[in-house]
């Protein structure tokens, strides 16, 4: 089967269970599940259902898509996102975005949990993303492209859209929450960076680091979708605190999720 005949299973398995008109579509990492439980007159369906899809591995995502309203908008939530990390192919990781366009979201938001690596930053700042560099080693559009769903050169100028960056940091300003700015830098994982790592992305231009969104951002960026991205600065990366693990980062999620889920909430009405 081709991937565009598994694309279309797919969109068509979730228009039937009731899926239709998607304005943005919602990728929420660890931790940050939770605003997927604010949604109103849901549609939820686990990964495992759907025809095509991976399952989610990952402690502290759900692993189910959630549809309805959220701040006025018709929303598609992913409770959990798929990492190269866990043995997936970019491809694969990359191919929810790919199905929430084709569901007719013409943005998207996308949500992290990374280690800090600007030295002005503290665990429980909120980043929005200006910028990204790709440290994978791989890249979700090698192979043959598909010019029904975008370019094969496609423009990265300008990654994430700088409109709605613009309300979400007046929108914190507000709400009085500390929205930091910077670039995110996507590693491979599941390791954690070494310290050497660090002082390398930080000499690079890099202000976060993590090991996600970087392959949903350029696949979001093929298809011309607009996308507003916001990482949980959950701990600051290996040398600068004594040690890293995942509770951590599940923990300080935990503590600024309430600030989180009224940004994006806030800035969903607004945009």
């Amino acid at each position: 089967m081709s991937f565009m005949e598994k694309l279309t299973e797919t969109t068509q398995f979730i228009q039937s269970q009731g899926v239709k008109d998607v304005e943005f579509g919602l990728i929420l990492g660890s931790g940050l599940g939770e605003l997927a439980d604010e949604i109103t007159d849901r549609v939820v369906i686990p990964y495992e259902s759907i025809p095509h899809f991976p399952v989610s591995t990952v402690v502290g995502h759900a692993g189910q898509l959630v549809y309805g309203k959220l701040a006025g908008k018709n929303v598609l939530a992913m409770q959990g996102r798929f990492h190269y990390y866990e043995g997936h192919s970019m491809q694969t990781v990359t191919f929810p975005v790919r199905v929430m366009k084709s569901l007719g979201a013409e943005s998207m938001v996308v949500t992290n949990a990374a280690g800090g690596v600007n030295t002005s930053f503290s665990p429980g700042d909120l980043m929005l993303i200006t910028d990204q560099i790709n440290y994978t080693g791989d890249n979700p559009l090698i192979g043959l492209n598909d010019d029904e769903l975008g370019p094969r050169f496609p423009d990265m100028s300008q990654p994430y859209d700088k409109e709605y960056g613009k309300i979400a940091k007046d929108v914190a300003d507000e709400l009085k929450v500390t929205l930091q700015k910077g670039v995110y830098m996507g590693f491979s994982g599941p390791t954690y960076e070494t310290p050497a790592e660090v002082r390398m992305a930080r000499l690079m231009g890099a202000d976060a680091v993590g090991m996600s969104t970087v392959p949903e951002v350029i696949v979001a960026n093929h298809m011309s979708m607009r996308v507003l991205g916001i990482t949980c600065v959950t701990n600051l990366a290996a040398g600068m605190q004594s040690n890293l693990n995942h509770e951590e980062v599940v923990e300080t999620t935990e503590r600024v999720k309430a600030h989180f889920k009224e940004l994006i909430k806030l800035t969903l009405e607004r945009i």
